[in-house]
């Protein structure tokens, strides 16, 4: 492929990391829970946030245990984003709908970062 050839977003290695992708959608997803707290709110944001820039930098490392370092502080930062949505369930800050689809994406992303982790 040329140059001339590349669109934007298939230049880049984690444009193509199903990881990535799954972890862009449960950002989104934790953007329209709408937390009420806005402190948990920024904190499950900044955490969704960070699992797709680690994803994004496993994407890019070279060497086998420089990705699975990145892949494991995306998990990491995964579970500590949907805990803060499922705590604020818990506190009547988010409806559980908006909860639970935080949580169906989560399940995927960690089962995708897991076997990227090791």
């Amino acid at each position: 492929m040329t140059d001339q050839n590349m669109t934007p977003r298939s230049a880049l290695p984690h444009h193509s990391l199903v990881a990535y992708q799954v972890a862009v959608e449960f950002l989104l997803a934790v953007k329209r829970a709408n937390i009420r707290d806005a402190k948990f709110r920024d904190e499950a944001v900044r955490a969704a946030k960070s699992v797709c820039l680690n994803s994004a930098e496993g994407a890019g490392r070279v060497t086998r245990a420089d990705k699975a370092r990145a892949f494991a502080i995306a998990r990491g930062e995964a579970v500590e984003a949907v805990a803060a949505v499922e705590i604020c369930a818990l506190a009547g800050d988010v409806e559980q709908d908006a909860a639970d689809e935080c949580v169906v994406i989560a399940r995927r992303l960690l089962a995708l970062l897991t076997r990227l982790s090791r």
